[in-house]
């Protein structure tokens, strides 16, 4: 056996818990759904993914142990993560708003865009110190001494990982439902707006939190 099932079913009810609370993420994942529809959203969650694979494999590789030690490190780390929230939030501010026919709702609404959108998701996601450091914290207390510890943690990063897409899936998609009856511009510019304005706020927010310990 991998893991032990008491801490494995205690680990995912841990992991939905913090996952289902919106952040900077998920934020940004609801704002270019609405902005720009499903096939946006799919590659917002696809770097979702992938930025949750790369922090959290970081973490158990011993990444996560040396933040942990070094506050320069960490400063470093954060202030690089919090400088790129508030560019995002920034360029969607500035992003005029437009809305396609929806016949065509699904095409992309320029070459790259989805690649951009991906590259933003997975940067925002890889870039947050906190958590890789949630990791070192928190997994410790779901493994089962008795068993061989690799095996444990790389069942809880793919864990963690799957359900971090399936969470964003799930808000991406219902986003981009919700786009199907709003579709007064004056309405999706202030959800942009509103999106940008948060991501702004949590890179600020990302920016003055202290180092714990």
């Amino acid at each position: 056996m991998t893991v032990s099932p008491e801490h494995f079913a205690a680990f995912v009810v841990a992991s939905v818990i913090l996952l289902i609370i919106p952040g900077p993420t998920i934020i940004m994942v609801i704002t270019q759904a609405l902005a720009h529809g499903r096939k946006i959203a799919f590659a917002s969650v696809l770097g979702v993914g992938l930025g949750d694979l790369l922090a959290t494999s970081l973490s158990i590789a011993g990444a996560g142990a040396l933040l942990a030690a070094s506050a320069t490190l960490f400063q470093l780390l954060k202030f690089i993560g919090a400088a790129y929230l508030i560019w995002i939030g920034y360029k969607m501010w500035r992003t005029p708003v437009t809305i396609p026919d929806m016949s065509a709702a699904d095409v992309s609404t320029g070459s790259g865009r989805p690649a951009v959108i991906f590259r933003d998701s997975f940067l925002i996601t890889a870039l947050n110190p906190k958590g890789i450091l949630f990791f070192v914290a928190f997994v410790p207390q779901f493994i089962d001494p008795s068993l061989p510890y690799t095996p444990q943690a790389a069942t809880y990063v793919l864990v963690f990982t799957l359900l971090g897409i399936i969470n964003a899936a799930m808000f991406a998609f219902a986003a981009a439902g919700a786009r199907q009856t709003i579709r007064r511009p004056q309405v999706m510019k202030a959800a942009t707006r509103t999106g940008g304005s948060l991501l702004i706020m949590a890179g600020v927010a990302a920016a003055l939190t202290r180092r714990a310990g």
